[in-house]
């Protein structure tokens, strides 16, 4: 085989995907706007998909605050700016770590979790069965995980930051004895309602990214039990990249409006 083939298979492949992708979207938009919705699957799955999530996303959120105040007030101590420290953890935390080291960590064990399960119901012809018995797989399996992702993404991606602040607020005090009282007044202080919403929108949109190619990801699996090993891995790999990816352009727009309007 030829580079030129091997590159022309390739991007046959890719815009197979993106066709099939856009399609899988389509129809799951169609049945989130028509009945009917699964809304006790839906409560379900915000309890397996978010509260079963949330040690891994406090402690997530708790290093990155306390490692961000120790690496910032290493720097700012050498040159007399450690009280600019409270400044820098909560933006960063609100405005970039929060959201995206949480969804991440969604990417890793709800994206992954989901494209298993579902990948294990295809190849074993479970959502074949569905489909026989008149149901929409996309309706029953794909909606309600994607509305519960919606609802537990900026809840847990609150939480995260909220956790990161106070970790940084420890590390503040012990390590470089800035005082709680002047830590959180300047955090209050310097974050502004553009900031809280920018780190509040950006979990519907990464939410939504694990559930769609985690969804889709299992939906489409082939192979037995190495096809779903296959799928799980993509999903993390994608899933991870499209969160990153969306993260600079979601920003780039967010920047360009308030450039623009001088405020969101």
């Amino acid at each position: 085989m030829t580079v030129a083939v091997w590159a022309a298979d390739r991007v046959k492949r890719w815009l197979y995907h993106v066709q099939s992708f856009t399609q899988f979207v389509l129809h799951v938009l169609w049945c989130t706007a028509t009945p009917p919705i699964y809304v006790k699957d839906g409560l379900y799955y915000m309890y397996t998909l978010g509260i079963g999530s949330l040690p891994v996303i406090l402690l997530t959120g708790l290093f990155t605050g306390m490692v961000l105040s120790l690496q910032s007030g290493y720097t700012l101590a050498q040159f007399g700016g450690k009280y600019y420290l409270a400044r820098i953890v909560s933006l960063s935390m609100v405005r970039e770590l929060g959201p995206v080291l949480t969804a991440l960590m969604l990417a890793g064990r709800v994206g992954a979790g989901i494209a298993s399960e579902l990948g294990a119901m295809a190849v074993t012809e479970q959502v074949s069965a569905l489909r026989a018995m008149g149901v929409d797989p996309v309706r029953k399996l794909v909606v309600p995980r994607w509305l519960a992702l919606l609802g537990m993404a900026p809840t847990l991606t609150i939480l995260s930051a909220w956790v990161g602040l106070w970790g940084g607020a420890m590390v503040a005090d012990i390590k470089y004895q800035v005082r709680p009282s002047y830590y959180w007044a300047t955090a209050a202080w310097v974050l502004f309602t553009d900031d809280v919403i920018l780190g509040f929108l950006k979990p519907f949109l990464f939410g939504t990214l694990i559930a769609w190619i985690g969804c889709y990801q299992g939906l489409t699996t082939e192979g037995g039990s190495q096809g779903v090993g296959r799928s799980t891995t993509s999903t993390v790999v994608v899933t991870s990249i499209a969160i990153l990816v969306a993260d600079y352009f979601f920003n780039e727009v967010f920047i360009t409006i308030i450039m623009m309007t001088g405020h969101f």
